[in-house]
């Protein structure tokens, strides 16, 4: 599992691809006017890249307006894409108000084999056989996970315990009992199924983990499964095809 502030860099120096999150010239980029309107406070939706850390984001629209208070309202992994709410100067106010909202995922599970991170972080082990699934089986599971549920999180989350988040503590061999939380899960719903892979699309509370869904749907079907693919594509109200890209957002303040 690698550190969450490095994982893009990481990524790249695993993988060999050119890096997107270019340098910026910070002045003259936006007049002090826009300046002073970012103060004032601005929502903005960002489709977040994958390979990009909800803080990358942060960090890129922080230096572009140059001012210290942006911040964002929901974390969304690395290996996940969609819609990133920023908020900017006064607006920073209602980050809690926007992550207590309803959020909508659209992703894909790979049944048949588990992994650590419940993700494509660590590599998939424990294979099953999964011939004898049918999609009734895989419909009729998804009836246990509507509604109010108690789901554990994944060890390797962003979650602290005393002050440190239990990724690093995973990382280290420690182990760590896991309270359930209360989650809801309003809508549960299989969009296409090509075994392994099955795609979903899921509405649910805050605080919920898409990760230890697909987890747990594997385990209830016997199999074991891994989340594939993610992408938030509504946060309340807002949906992704509001939602400018990094670039085309930079570009926006010329």
């Amino acid at each position: 599992m690698s550190n969450k502030g490095s994982y893009r860099q990481k990524h790249l120096a695993a993988t060999g691809e050119q890096d997107s999150y270019r340098s910026i010239v910070i002045s003259p980029i936006i007049s002090p006017d826009k300046k002073v309107l970012f103060e004032e406070g601005k929502v903005i939706l960002i489709d977040k890249p994958l390979h990009w850390t909800s803080f990358d984001v942060v960090r890129k629209i922080r230096g572009a307006i140059r001012i210290k208070k942006v911040g964002h309202a929901g974390t969304l992994d690395p290996l996940a894409s969609g819609l990133l709410i920023i908020c900017t100067g006064k607006f920073t106010k209602k980050i809690n108000e926007y992550m207590a909202q309803v959020k909508e995922y659209t992703g894909s599970f790979t049944l048949g084999a588990v992994t650590p991170t419940y993700d494509l972080e660590s590599h998939p082990e424990n294979f099953k056989d999964i011939s004898q699934l049918t999609e009734k089986n895989i419909f009729d599971t998804t009836k246990n996970f509507i509604g109010e549920i108690d789901q554990i999180p994944p060890i390797y989350s962003a979650i602290k315990k005393k002050g440190t988040p239990l990724y690093e503590l995973a990382r280290r061999g420690e182990e760590v009992e896991l309270q359930p939380r209360k989650i809801n899960i309003h809508s549960f719903e299989i969009t296409s199924i090509k075994l392994p892979v099955v795609e979903f699309k899921i509405v649910c509370s805050t605080g919920t983990y898409i990760r230890s869904v697909a987890h747990d749907f594997g385990a209830a079907l016997g199999c074991g499964a891994y989340l594939s693919s993610l992408r938030r594509t509504a946060i309340g109200n807002f949906r992704e095809e509001g939602a400018l890209t990094v670039d085309s957002f930079l570009e926006s303040l010329s």
